[in-house]
């Protein structure tokens, strides 16, 4: 499952996420918590979710950033990396070995932060000028904040593409290169898996196209209007994870909107 506009609203627990966290909990099913934000280690996850009274554990949530430094680590084990990012981007690149440098590295590797520096940006061109490969963690072009959007990964991504001339390779949903990885870690088969999310374009669109089945829910970005302007459906549409409650073991007989 998605965790922004599904479990959580920015600090607010979307009602009936604990319920369902430890229904599932209850009942052995397993489950994995996923997010396109790379600024934050699965601990720092952890802890604000736990202050919104979610108790996840760290080996159960799944951002970008993990599934960005699986994928580097199967591509070029050992390699180098120039990273615009913070620490939930540099600590898993740290995790497979890769050394963080700005002379000559293999990839350039973008994430996000609420601190872009323009100094970082003009390094980066340079530097996928210069050969480097060009890698994003997601390709989200805007996030939410309390004083409203700000740009995300993706703008920024669009930014050095425009600049270089060359287009990064997104490895966040909806590439399901990251719903892939988050299989292999939860040790799940996609014929055996749910994916519930707030977003067609990323959450519907990589369960989808990994095989799974998916719930949206309307708790998040996506409404019932938008949704429909998508020539893909989830398998059902639903008003939030309450109305998951009582349905794990059959969660599309759950109350909402057939997908089809």
């Amino acid at each position: 499952m998605d965790m922004d506009g599904v479990l959580v609203r920015e600090e607010s627990l979307v009602p009936g996420a604990d319920s369902l966290i430890a229904e599932l909990t209850a009942n052995g099913i397993s489950f994995m918590v996923l997010t396109n934000n790379s600024i934050y280690t699965p601990r720092d996850l952890r802890a604000r979710l736990v202050r919104m009274g979610l108790d996840i554990p760290e080996e159960s949530i799944w951002t970008s950033a993990l599934a960005t430094a699986q994928f580097l680590q199967t591509q070029r084990p050992g390699g180098s990396a120039y990273v615009v990012g913070e620490s939930g981007l540099t600590t898993a690149l740290h995790g497979i070995g890769y050394v963080q440098t700005d002379r000559d590295p293999d990839y350039v590797v973008l994430g996000e932060t609420r601190t872009y520096s323009f100094e970082a940006i003009t390094r980066a061109i340079r530097l996928v000028e210069g050969g480097a490969r060009f890698i994003a963690t997601n390709p989200d072009e805007k996030g939410p904040s309390r004083e409203g959007s700000l740009p995300a990964t993706g703008a920024v991504a669009a930014l050095i593409e425009k600049a270089t001339g060359r287009a990064p390779y997104y490895v966040g949903k909806p590439n399901p290169l990251m719903m892939r990885s988050a299989l292999r870690t939860l040790g799940a088969h996609s014929e055996n898996t749910l994916m519930i999310g707030d977003r067609m374009d990323t959450d519907v669109r990589s369960g989808l196209e990994s095989g799974l089945q998916t719930v949206l829910v309307l708790s998040g970005i996506s409404d019932r209007q938008t949704a429909e302007l998508f020539p893909y459906r989830p398998t059902k549409v639903l008003g939030s994870v309450a109305d998951l409650l009582g349905a794990t073991e059959d969660p599309f007989g759950a109350k909402g909107t057939d997908g089809e």
